[in-house]
């Protein structure tokens, strides 16, 4: 049981850990005795999600610390790794999930400069700077190595309409998924990627409603429990090191994704 360990097991690093896919991951892993950093850019909602966690499993509230992480910008993110180095003394997995849709309904043409930057900023170069620490860390560490699990969407293999800037992001994150996955090879780093599809969230609330089709139409789409894509995460984390998830793509059912809906 959780409530008898005397030290954590391993020890993961969660971006966007504040809500949504991040949130529900986070849970998932302390429930299962991992030791979890909280990273993201409101410190009230980290701390919602580790009350939650305390809430519903037997954590240990020295299992979980929060982080006010801007993943966009290197300072914030050299002081996140830091501090995981210095609670938890060692890094098993980062799960790269920050991310943000940015403005919807905008047409290509109309789409700001700052809006599109804000995008990238945030989903690529967020991912590329925390893959980063997390490479220099996992590298250095003794036992060394560790897995980086990147979310990538379903928008890393095909676009909504009016997403030009979160699709570019996500096909670039897949790009980057499999240099850094050939790149950690000598040093026991396993990097794979996770393309999730209509997971209830927040973000996907407006699915419920009707969300714009490639046709024009609006369409009202099935959704399914965030609780699984935790599920998932939890185990392509939990495998040796000497296997590896490179890509899974989990999806509700009956989304309108493979064929023509």
């Amino acid at each position: 049981m959780n409530a008898e360990r005397t030290t954590p097991s391993k020890t993961a690093v969660v971006t966007g850990a504040g809500s949504g896919i991040g949130r529900s991951v986070a849970v998932e892993l302390l429930a299962a005795g991992w030791s979890v950093a909280l990273a993201g850019r409101r410190t009230e909602t980290l701390e919602e999600t580790a009350a939650l966690a305390t809430a519903a499993s037997s954590v240990r509230e020295d299992a979980v610390m929060c982080v006010r992480t801007d993943v966009s910008q290197p300072d914030d993110v050299t002081a996140l790794f830091a501090a995981v180095r210095d609670r938890f003394g060692r890094l098993d997995l980062l799960f790269n999930n920050a991310g943000t849709f940015g403005p919807g309904g905008v047409p290509f043409e109309e789409l700001p400069y700052d809006a599109w930057r804000h995008v990238v900023d945030t989903n690529l170069h967020g991912a590329f700077l925390c893959a980063q620490e997390a490479y220099r860390q996992m590298k250095e560490q003794e036992p060394r190595g560790g897995r980086i699990i990147n979310n990538g969407s379903i928008s890393a293999h095909v676009p909504r309409p009016h997403s030009a800037a979160y699709t570019a992001t996500k096909h670039a994150l897949t790009g980057l998924t499999k240099s850094l996955s050939l790149d950690g090879r000598p040093h026991r780093i396993a990097v794979g990627q996770i393309d999730i599809g209509n997971a209830a969230t927040d973000m996907t609330e407006r699915m419920r409603s009707g969300t714009l089709q490639a046709n024009g139409e609006l369409a009202v789409e099935p959704v399914m429990d965030v609780a699984d894509v935790a599920r998932t995460v939890r185990h392509m984390a939990e495998l040796p090191l000497e296997a590896n998830v490179q890509f899974a793509t989990v999806l509700a059912t009956a989304m309108p994704y493979v064929g023509r809906g």
